[in-house]
Formats: C-alpha cells, sequence, structure tokens
C-alpha cells in the first residue's frame, strides 16, 4: 500500500503574483491617497454623529430633579414626566417645570433650558433643580395617605411578586416637619390611631408602626430616647384595648403569634372577654309610621358586640323600620327623585354612585329557596343614604330634631338583640364605614374618611341556614349594587 504524502507536499502555500489583489487609480490618484481619503471622512462622519449631531438634532439638558419631601411628581409644560428624585431630558427653550404632591402647595417656576452642542450624547448638559414644597393642610394630607393605606389593606397580605406601597410611613415622612406644630401633631396622631383599625396583614403592622416612630421625630430618623417613648405610646395603646393580644396573635408571623397566643397578656384578654356579659335586652315601643315604613323606638344602653375580638359599645336612643325598605314607598322616592331611576344608571355609574347592577335582582332561583316576594335589592349604599334624605323631610313635625339615615353596625347587632327581626332576606347597609379591627377606638370618627367599603350586616335569603350569625360582618364598596343587598332606614337625633 503507497504511504501518503505529507500535507506540506499536497498544498502550495505560495503566494504567487497572480493571486495578489492591486487596486487601481482613481480620478488619477493612487490607492494609498484615496484610501486615506476615505478614511479620514468615515473618521469625521463617525464623530460628527457621536460628538456633535445628538447636540443639534435634539438639543436640550438633563434636568436633575430632587424634591422635599421626595416622591413630588414632575411635569414639564403639563406633562408628567417622572416622580422626584429623577432625572428627565428638557429641550432647549423655555420650558414651565412643576413640581406636584398631594396636600402640597405646587412648586412652579419656568426654565431657560440651554443645550451643549459638543459631546452631548456621553456628557450632557445637566441642570440642578430642587423642589421644597410646603405643606397646605398637614392633617388633611395625612388622612388622604392614611386612607391609601387602609384601601391597600383589603388587598391582602403581599407576596414576592405582589407588594403594597408604604403609604402610611411615607405620608409620616413628608408630613412629619409640620408636625411640630402642636395641633397639627394632634390631628396625625389622631388618624394614626384610627389607622390601627385597619392593620390585618404583618405589610400592615409594619407600616403602621413605621409611621408611629417617623411622626413622633417629626418626619426624621428616631433616636434611641424617641424610639424608647414611641414604644411606651404603643404598649399603652394595646395594653388599653381588650383584644390587642389577640389581634396580634392572628396577624403576626407564626413563631411570634405562637409566644403571644402562650404568652399571660392573651389568657388575661380571653379571660376577660369570658366576663362580659349582656346587660339585658333593649326595651322598644312602637314609633312613628312614615309613608308606610313603621319604627320601632329602641332604648339606647351599653351591650357587647361579640366576633373575634369581643367588646363593649354603647348606642343611644334611635328607631328602626321593623322592615326592609318597600316598593311602594321606593317608588315614592322615585317619583320625587327621577335621577335614580333604573334608566338612569349609566349616568348615576359615571358619578360613582352605582354599578352595572343597580336595582337588579337575582337572575336564577335555589332549588330549595326563592327571592322573598318583598323589598328592594340591588340598591347601593349612596342610593339608600339618598333615599334617607329624602325621607327626613317627610317626617311627621314632632320629630323634626330627628333624621332619617341608616344604622350602624352597633345599633343593627342592638336592635337584633332587642327582638326585632333583622336577618332573612337580604344583607343591609349600615351607616358606618367597615374597619376590620372595630374594637380599637375611632377617635372624631376618622375612619368614615379611611375606609373604601362600608360595612353590610344580617346574610340574604341565598345564604345557607346558620351560616351568618347576628355578629357576622361584612363590607362591599359604597358604590356596588347586588341582589342580594337592600337596608332599612333608622332615625337618630340631628347632631
Amino acid at each position: 500500500m503507497p504511504s501518503k504524502k505529507p500535507v506540506s507536499e499536497e498544498i502550495d502555500t505560495t503566494l504567487h503574483e497572480e493571486d495578489k489583489v492591486h487596486l487601481k487609480p482613481f480620478l488619477g490618484m493612487r490607492p494609498g491617497i484615496y484610501l486615506a481619503g476615505i478614511y479620514s471622512v468615515l473618521i469625521v462622519l463617525i464623530l460628527y454623529f457621536a460628538l456633535l449631531y445628538p447636540g443639534i438634532s435634539k438639543p436640550g439638558s438633563v434636568l436633575v430633579v430632587d424634591s422635599e419631601p421626595f416622591g413630588a411628581a414632575i411635569r414639564v409644560d403639563g406633562v408628567y414626566m417622572a416622580a422626584a428624585p429623577c432625572s428627565v431630558f428638557v429641550p432647549r427653550g423655555i420650558h414651565r417645570v412643576e413640581a406636584v404632591l398631594p396636600g402640597f402647595e405646587p412648586y412652579r417656576v419656568e426654565l431657560e433650558i440651554k443645550s451643549r452642542a459638543f459631546a452631548s450624547l456621553f456628557a450632557p448638559l445637566k441642570l440642578p433643580f430642587r423642589a421644597e414644597l410646603k405643606p397646605l393642610d398637614p392633617a388633611a394630607a395625612f388622612v388622604n395617605e392614611a386612607a391609601d393605606f387602609a384601601a391597600w389593606t383589603f388587598a391582602g397580605e403581599p407576596t414576592a411578586s405582589y407588594q403594597i406601597p408604604l403609604s402610611l410611613s411615607e405620608g409620616a415622612y413628608r408630613l412629619g416637619p409640620s408636625a411640630s406644630n402642636g395641633a397639627v401633631f394632634d390631628a396625625m396622631d389622631k388618624t394614626l390611631r384610627a389607622s390601627a383599625r385597619f392593620a390585618v396583614t404583618r405589610a400592615s403592622l409594619r407600616d403602621l408602626a413605621r409611621a408611629k416612630f417617623l411622626l413622633d421625630n417629626q418626619g426624621l430618623s428616631p433616636s434611641p430616647l424617641s424610639l424608647v417613648s414611641s414604644a411606651q405610646d404603643i404598649l399603652a395603646f394595646l395594653g388599653a384595648n381588650p383584644g390587642s393580644a389577640a389581634w396580634l396573635a392572628d396577624t403576626l408571623q407564626d413563631n411570634a403569634s405562637s409566644e403571644i397566643a402562650e404568652s399571660s397578656w392573651y389568657m388575661g384578654e380571653v379571660d376577660y372577654a369570658s366576663t362580659l356579659g349582656n346587660p339585658g335586652g333593649a326595651a322598644t315601643s312602637n314609633g312613628p309610621a312614615v309613608l308606610g315604613l313603621n319604627f320601632k323606638e329602641i332604648s339606647g344602653g351599653e351591650f357587647v358586640q361579640p366576633g373575634a375580638f369581643p367588646h363593649k359599645a354603647k348606642v343611644e336612643n334611635f328607631y328602626l323600620a321593623e322592615t326592609e325598605i318597600t316598593a311602594p314607598v321606593w317608588d315614592l322616592f322615585l317619583n320625587e327623585n327621577p335621577k335614580w331611576r333604573q334608566e338612569n344608571t349609566a349616568e348615576l355609574m359615571k358619578q360613582g354612585l352605582v354599578n352595572s347592577d343597580y336595582l337588579k335582582v337575582a337572575e336564577f332561583q335555589d332549588l330549595n329557596r326563592n327571592p322573598p316576594a318583598a323589598g328592594i335589592p340591588g340598591i347601593s349604599w349612596h342610593a339608600a343614604r339618598a333615599f334617607c334624605q329624602w325621607l327626613t323631610a317627610k317626617l311627621p313635625p314632632a320629630y323634626s330634631k330627628w333624621e332619617a339615615r341608616l344604622p350602624t353596625e352597633a345599633e343593627w347587632e342592638y336592635a337584633a338583640g332587642a327582638g326585632i327581626g333583622m336577618q332573612g332576606a337580604y344583607w343591609e347597609w349600615c351607616e358606618d364605614s367597615y374597619a376590620p379591627l372595630d374594637f380599637f377606638p375611632d377617635p372624631a370618627s376618622i375612619s368614615n374618611n379611611l375606609s373604601p367599603e362600608k360595612s353590610v350586616k344580617g346574610g340574604a335569603w341565598i345564604s345557607p341556614s346558620g351560616s351568618v350569625a347576628t355578629e357576622t360582618r361584612g363590607s362591599l364598596p359604597p358604590y356596588s349594587c347586588s341582589a342580594f343587598v337592600s337596608f332599612r332606614p333608622a332615625l337618630g337625633a340631628k347632631p
């Protein structure tokens, strides 16, 4: 078998003359000259488009924005750009720059924006801009932050993929400096205490605690001394409100929850709840009959609201309709207030007063239960309140110091204990806003301005038997309409 030749003998790697590429002259110029020219032009073009063209085609400057407090919305000529701190590009010329933050006076200024042509792509001209906003009404602004905090608590515990803003503590940081005024601090502190009624998640509990420390230190990072003072206030607040131990045991993580549940503090609250007893049923008597609605007079008193956090509640004398609203009196209301007719649902929805289920009845029937023949379902809280305002004008002269309204949760439960039939037909709207932790105090009824939902009580005809107790609580947005929700009016003394 013949042997193979080495590779070097098989392939000729010699560069022959006929293999060379020879550039020809162009316009009488040798290749070395015109190639140098081409390369020079390319370099000039690259430098032009990299260093000059950006500044010529898009003249302007980068506005480096900061605000105090942070987080202000930055607008240029009325167009939202970003939230401070931020950097935004602004074209050359005179522009109106605004920094806006709820509860603060807007900061507005006209700026002449210049530009730099050379190297603006790599080193743009930067102009510093700092906006110091002054609060208009710090206490009112803090209520808005607390309302945002309360609304987020209805979304449940956040997860790794779903986070919520620290609205309450950020509000305490931004508005804290105004708390150096004693009256402002007192108002903000009441709002903070009312916010505790919504802290049903670990995230909201952290936000609440952070807001407390910041508010007590006027928006600054707390010192060791202020931390101790704030902690003492928190402990005093918890100690003054039976139910706090059960709340924390239900809210905190497992290890902390177990320690609280095994503590003497928790067991003491359990013993306290077991000693609570109702002082007896409320006295009732016949009240006025107004447009076919018969009212019962219910004497005021103190009673125990049961549930997860039993606590005592007190109600004043009031009147309550014996039944839910009836079709004849609702028709009278519609005749005098055609705005609330069902055919106007679209307009009412635009005003945020109802939803698309306004005055609709259930479209199905259970095999064993049918919708009640009487009653008007599908009424929003706003519609129920409008009815009550109308009914106030229809009261007899002897009741001129009284007004029609919805019953509070406490009044509803108190009336149920007095023997008035309160369950079975529809869930019923209540006057007060829903707060999950209603055993906490509500200074000046602030939580009514915080909660995004209103309370409903009683259960409906569709509810399985025994599934809804007198103390069972529910809530819905005030514009919500359901085929299983109606209302009954109450009469209370005018404030």
